[in-house]
């Protein structure tokens, strides 16, 4: 079955930075596009960044152009987001999936919080 599994959130000053990293198993993940997404409290969850199944081709969310960089590791059944220049906007529980049509099955996600 599949399974997603998000880490490395955490509580970080304005202008901080953090690395996630979501480790996927259960399907062929070199051959799927990913995305993150992130839901913060009281609204629905949102479309982040894109990668293509070999790292050609990335799309990013305004909210996050300029800021962002995912990247993944087929070897390791990795996709990662480097999120640089945080704001307190970005606070927020993130995850990973496909791009739609997602998996029913999410991970637990990893909450990051931007807080001085």
């Amino acid at each position: 079955q599949v399974q997603l599994v998000e880490s490395g959130g955490g509580l970080v000053q304005p202008g901080g930075s953090l690395r996630l990293s979501c480790t996927a198993s259960g399907f062929s993940f070199s051959t799927y596009a990913m995305s993150w997404y992130r839901q913060a409290p009281g609204k629905e969850r949102e479309w982040v960044a894109t990668i293509g199944s070999t790292s050609g081709t990335t799309k990013y969310a305004d909210s996050v152009k300029g800021r962002a960089t995912i990247t993944r590791d087929n070897a390791k059944n990795t996709v990662y987001l480097q999120m640089n220049s945080l704001k307190t906007e970005d606070t927020a529980t993130y995850y990973c999936n496909r791009p739609y049509p997602s998996f029913a099955s999410w991970g637990p996600g990893t909450q990051v919080t931007v807080s001085s």
